[in-house]
């Protein structure tokens, strides 16, 4: 295998393990984020409204490192830096 393959192959693997292990994460922590909502909400009624802007906010800020997790895979994808090292 030539070095471009090498890295062709690299690339493709890091960005799927990229995508694999960084929605693993994001995904637990939105589910215990909308159980604790909902147990929340079960006990307190009357605080819906702030309990649920601050879910929002929450699972806002959650879903932001799944978001950053894709756009790194799709770096090594499609603007992989280290072409530049092998391409002269």
């Amino acid at each position: 295998m030539d070095t471009t393959t090498i890295i062709a192959i690299a690339s493709i693997a890091t960005a799927g393990l990229t995508m694999g292990l960084g929605s693993i994460g994001p995904a637990l922590g939105e589910g215990k984020a909308v159980s604790s909502a909902l147990s929340s909400l079960a006990q307190q009624p009357d605080a819906a409204s702030t309990i649920t802007r601050t879910l929002f906010v929450g699972l806002a800020m959650i879903e932001s490192i799944a978001i950053y997790c894709f756009v790194i895979a799709m770096i090594l994808i499609f603007a992989n830096p280290f072409w530049n090292h092998i391409i002269k």
